[in-house]
């Protein structure tokens, strides 16, 4: 028996910002997007490497304020990536851990990404 590779789903409120953050800032691709009609909530995937997210505007899906670990073979190429794009909203730095190192950021929506590699 085998299991696959979990897809956590994140809550948010807004698709502008969104974009901006998974997209812009921090380099996602959206695969696809769904709603059940023009005007009702957003649901999408989006993915960078193997790093795979759902991030959905359903209030029944899950509650903002989600944490999660992502691995990254390259924190300090990553953490250069970030910087270089002069995001408003966040200049993440690469903090020592007992246990590796951490560059964290939280979405505008309360979920906090901790990145995490050597």
């Amino acid at each position: 028996m085998n299991f696959g590779k979990p897809v956590p789903i994140l809550r948010i409120f807004d698709e502008a910002k969104t974009r901006e953050f998974y997209v812009d800032f921090l380099g996602f691709e959206i695969n696809w997007e769904h709603r059940f009609e023009a005007d009702l909530p957003l649901y999408l995937q989006v993915s960078k490497g193997d790093c795979v997210l759902h991030l959905s505007e359903h209030h029944g899906d899950c509650s903002p304020g989600a944490a999660m670990r992502i691995p990254v073979d390259d924190l300090d190429a990553f953490h250069r990536e970030l910087l270089s794009k002069r995001y408003s909203y966040a200049r993440p730095g690469i903090e020592q851990m007992p246990w590796g190192r951490d560059l964290s950021v939280s979405d505008p929506f309360g979920n906090r990404l901790t990145f995490t590699g050597n």
